[in-house]
């Protein structure tokens, strides 16, 4: 199976895989209309890759076929803070002393 893999132009990172090139009538315009102008990067073959999109090949090929598309999306950023502290064997709780009575 190949899939056009498209990036978006308003969203950084975020990327939508379809089943044909430039045939969006899957994809719902609600999304669309997010992900702004899709700009075509490239053809890809799904089904000889371990891993596609970030996630494992069977993963994608399911939503691929029920949904018709894949959206990937960027990773969250990694809570610096959090990490910090967790580092430290601290709670990862919120650490302001505002009382919330």
């Amino acid at each position: 199976m190949l899939c056009a893999v498209y990036k978006s132009k308003k969203k950084a990172d975020t990327y939508l895989y379809v089943k044909e090139k430039d045939d969006f009538s899957d994809v719902p315009e609600s999304l669309l209309s997010v992900f702004g102008q899709p700009q075509f990067v490239m053809l890809v073959p799904a089904n000889k890759r371990p891993r596609i999109a970030g996630i494992e090949r069977e993963r994608f090929l399911e939503s691929m076929n029920e949904q018709g598309y894949y959206l990937q999306m960027p990773p969250k950023p990694e809570n610096l803070l959090q990490s910090y502290r967790a580092s430290l064997g601290l709670s990862n709780k919120n650490t302001n002393n505002e009382s919330n009575g």
